[in-house]
């Protein structure tokens, strides 16, 4: 092991665990962001916040190219059920998702950066994003909306760590590489009776679940069995009294698709269940909708780029042949630029890694975040 990658391991289990043990949640992220700026400004590098939780940080290359590099810094509300010494500090909070991950292995490459260019090497402008809530309320989004003076970007990466694949391997795929996320919600008003005298109101609750059981045959009957759709329900809540009729019901989900046709035909399917369970039921029904975040897309012009990054970084890639169905927000970056979304292994089933995403026992081996900015750094250096 040379002393560079000493050096490295050290700085990204360091950071990484501290992290880790104070995570907070979206558009919270005070302390994480404190954090962010100091060790930015013990590298030598000068940020500036964008939000009150979202930092960016500029350095100047030898072009007049400038790149993007993202990572979100917010953790879930998942109380964490590691037995580890850095295991979160913050009871039903923790970084379920791997992004003390993303923020340290940023941190790293820009480490590596700053470097290059005090050199006098560093090939092209390099921004470095820290954003916040990523989790909810689309803070990528938001981050765009409120940058002031933002640079043109030719083109913005980011990288996600994926459990559910080996260490050392990288997938992606060209347009389509995760889904869009939309959120639905039913309110029904009935009106109460008293249970002796049922038959005088109209019962919320029984009209909630008949659309319960017609959301669930969506899947079923209208949507193409060789497509991947997610018509998920949540949360379910209703009545006032054990004894009464209830007035009120509740239906909350989620929507998650690739195809904007698909979620199109979902829409009017529950238009239709809607209207139908008024028309059987008598009582008032809402329906709407929280649009998330959109499919993130990844631009093929940059393929042949990231296919020798992931090489060059001596990683293996596998091009997928169906999207994943989670959101994620990186998906707005191509409302300002090219962009390209990859997911980076960190399974290691000898070290006990193999706990999935938003569980409860989430982790991973720090050394895969080295290999994140080994990626980095090939992306600057290839593009």
């Amino acid at each position: 092991m040379s002393e560079r990658y000493e050096k490295e391991l050290k700085f990204v289990t360091e950071h990484r665990r501290y992290l880790h043990q104070h995570p907070e949640l979206s558009l919270k992220e005070y302390k994480t962001t404190e954090y962010i700026i100091a060790v930015l400004e013990e590298i030598g590098i000068l940020s500036c916040r964008v939000l009150d939780t979202g930092v960016v940080a500029y350095l100047e290359g030898n072009s007049k190219t400038t790149l993007g590099f993202r990572a979100d810094i917010d953790g879930l509300p998942v109380h964490e059920q590691n037995d580890v010494e850095y295991k979160s500090r913050v009871d039903n909070v923790m970084h379920a998702c791997g992004h003390d991950g993303h923020t340290t292995a940023l941190l790293l490459f820009a480490q590596r950066a700053k470097a290059l260019a005090d050199n006098g090497e560093l090939k092209h402008n390099s921004v470095f994003i820290f954003q916040p809530s990523e989790e909810a309320n689309a803070g990528a989004n938001l981050m765009i909306n409120a940058w002031a003076n933002r640079p043109d970007f030719a083109a913005i990466f980011g990288v996600h760590l994926m459990p559910d694949e080996d260490e050392g391997l990288v997938l992606y795929r060209d347009d389509e590489l995760t889904a869009s996320a939309t959120e639905f919600h039913f309110t029904v008003k009935g009106s109460s009776a008293h249970v002796a005298q049922k038959h005088q109101g109209v019962s919320a609750l029984e009209t909630i679940l008949k659309i319960a059981a017609e959301v669930g045959n969506i899947q079923q009957f209208h949507l193409d069995g060789l497509n991947r759709n997610i018509i998920h329900m949540g949360q379910l809540s209703s009545g006032e009294a054990v004894n009464t009729v209830p007035a009120n019901a509740a239906l909350r989900g989620t929507i998650r698709t690739y195809e904007a046709s698909d979620l199109a035909v979902i829409k009017a399917q529950l238009t239709k269940i809607k209207e139908a369970a008024e028309l059987l039921y008598g009582a008032a029904v809402e329906l709407n909708y929280t649009e998330g975040y959109p499919a993130v897309k990844n631009n093929p012009e940059l393929k042949e780029m990231v296919e020798s990054s992931i090489q060059d970084a001596g990683l293996r890639g596998i091009e997928k042949d169906k999207p994943y169905l989670f959101g994620e927000d990186f998906s707005f970056y191509s409302n300002i630029a090219k962009t390209y979304f990859v997911f980076a292994g960190a399974r290691n089933l000898e070290k006990g890694f193999a706990s999935s995403l938003h569980t409860d026992t989430f982790n991973f081996d720090e050394r895969v975040l080295i290999k994140v900015a080994d990626y980095y750094e090939a992306l600057l250096n290839n593009y």
